[in-house]
């Protein structure tokens, strides 16, 4: 089975099957990290070009690890290093790096919308690692993964994220991700960060921390998105912390063997207690783990990999 697009550009257009293929196919590519040689000839002659409009270590990191553990050759590219500096439009360099014939291109951007534009100039897949307040799809891939690694199974558990919903593009794909998936997802923060309408993306909303706390699953906290805000939507952040950073005692009102998860960086102290961060709860680095397998599972169904030999 391949998936039925050409791009990666979010959750919200993919199907339930289209999940199920990916987080599958992620799970077939995690024994690879565990090797003591880390590669598979996959994509052996392979062009990958991460092309990062926005400063980012993890998630940057995490695709050029995945490409090169499948044999591909990685190409980074920052914006104070690129001719945009010099006042290259954003077609023009992508046509550019298009004519190099690159077998994928990366993309992270501060405006939402920038990888669906790319994809319409660009004949190679296009992968969205990050889009404004848009959409983060293998962000919510990887999160599914650990879930569904320490739950069994995603249908039928309650999902809380909680934190700045308004800024996140978190936020977004796992709603569309969890709810497809059988979940049923609470969003909750702070009145001014919860965007009007968000329960049409199929969840539920409150400005109570302890109610969504109570009887969840799976807990996300979510860091505020300071770089993505023109005014403050808080007093201040002892005010925040007080109200909705998740801390021991705010635990306690979730249900036996919570997990929590955090897409990072985070703010300790702010939305998260370094107790609860580094406490028996906590898959956070099981999540950044979890990366590299699904981004290598986004190249192996995008680039070509899954029309050959899956030689793993």
């Amino acid at each position: 089975m391949k998936l039925k697009r050409k791009d990666l550009i979010g959750i919200e257009g993919l199907d339930r099957d289209e999940l199920e293929l990916l987080l599958s196919t992620a799970e077939s590519f995690k024994e690879v990290s565990e090797r003591e040689i880390k590669k598979v000839p996959t994509l052996r002659g392979k062009t990958i070009i991460n092309l990062f409009y926005e400063p980012s270590t993890r998630t940057r990191t995490s695709f050029e690890i995945a490409a090169k553990r499948m044999s591909a050759d990685a190409v980074n590219i920052s914006v104070s290093a690129s001719s945009v500096s010099k006042g290259e439009t954003l077609r023009d360099t992508a046509m550019n790096l298009g004519a190099m014939r690159p077998d994928c291109i990366v993309v992270r951007h501060s405006s939402s919308g920038t990888p669906e534009m790319l994809s319409r100039y660009l004949t190679c897949p296009v992968v969205n690692a990050g889009d404004g307040a848009h959409e983060h799809p293998s962000q919510a891939l990887l999160d599914m993964l650990t879930v569904r690694e320490r739950k069994g199974a995603i249908e039928g558990l309650k999902v809380s994220i909680i934190g700045d919903i308004a800024h996140s593009r978190v936020a977004r794909s796992n709603i569309y991700g969890f709810t497809k998936m059988g979940a049923e997802v609470t969003v909750a923060g702070p009145p001014t960060m919860l965007p009007v309408g968000i329960e049409r993306l199929g969840c539920r909303a409150t400005s109570d921390m302890e109610e969504a706390v109570r009887g969840a699953d799976v807990i996300m906290m979510l860091r505020i998105q300071l770089e993505r805000q023109s005014e403050s939507f808080f007093p201040s952040a002892r005010e925040y912390s007080r109200l909705y950073g998740l801390d021991v005692t705010k635990l306690r009102n979730a249900k036996e063997g919570v997990i929590i998860l955090h897409p990072g960086p985070m703010n300790r102290g702010v939305e998260i207690s370094p107790e609860v961060a580094d406490g028996p709860y906590s898959v956070i680095l099981d999540q950044v783990t979890n990366g590299v397998a699904v981004r290598m599972a986004i190249f192996y169904l995008l680039v070509g990999g899954a029309r050959e030999e899956h030689h793993v």
